[in-house]
């Protein structure tokens, strides 16, 4: 399977109020691996940058206003190509999806993800997964502990945001391991003997995942009542 995964920065939360898209960045992911192919653009939006919007990405008016804006095919069309066929993976999939569609649309190019099987939404894997908890992609980051520093010293990137997705993505749902095969051992595609192949050791148990919030919530519920629970015998 080819999905691609990928994010946006806008000047706002409404396309249809004049809110524009600023930069695209997405990564190409096969078969639950990364390929390394990746698209990246910076678009003029033609409008002033709202400050609550620049400080969350950075973008400034006046660093944009000699960027392509949407409609030039080295944007919109490009990234037609770039994503192809692929089913589309997202943090909050209805507004990246949402500004995607209503520019191509607006420009008369196709929004082709119409089926529900299209478009991923990995807020609502990780709402599934982890009912209660954040799903921020910093929270998400930091339970599986992805590596945020580059995030935190520069702000939010659509390019950073799109890699970051891809590796909570696969700690998600597993993805790394998509291509496991259950067949008796010597009887591969190349028909080669893996009988002697080793099997991999992990070098300690994993490291507690849990949240700073989930960890003082867990402490709490056990001091509301809980007669000598065995979780107070193992900490």
């Amino acid at each position: 399977m080819r999905q691609i995964i990928f994010d946006t920065e806008t000047t706002g939360f409404e396309p249809h109020k004049g809110h524009r898209l600023v930069e695209i960045g997405a990564v190409e992911m096969v078969n639950g691996a990364l390929t390394g192919k990746k698209f990246h653009v910076y678009i003029n939006p033609e409008r002033d940058m709202p400050k609550e919007a620049y400080a969350v990405h950075k973008l400034s008016s006046e660093f944009l206003a000699d960027k392509p804006v949407f409609s030039d095919p080295s944007i919109a069309q490009a990234f037609l190509d770039f994503a192809g066929d692929g089913v589309l993976v997202a943090h909050n999939a209805p507004f990246d999806c949402g500004f995607m569609k209503h520019h191509l649309e607006e420009i008369g190019l196709p929004w082709r993800w119409t089926e529900a099987d299209q478009v991923i939404d990995t807020v609502k894997i990780a709402r599934k997964r982890f009912p209660g908890s954040p799903a921020s992609l910093d929270a998400l980051c930091s339970r599986f502990g992805i590596d945020l520093s580059q995030r935190e010293s520069q702000g939010h990137g659509a390019l950073l945001d799109a890699r970051l997705l891809a590796e909570v993505y696969v700690e998600l749902t597993g993805g790394a391991q998509s291509g496991f095969s259950f067949g008796r051992r010597g009887s591969g595609e190349n028909g080669s003997d893996d009988e002697n192949r080793p099997t991999p050791v992990r070098d300690g148990p994993r490291p507690v995942l849990l949240t700073e919030e989930e960890k003082e919530a867990h402490t709490a519920f056990l001091s509301d009542g809980v007669s000598e629970p065995i979780w107070a015998k193992l900490s």
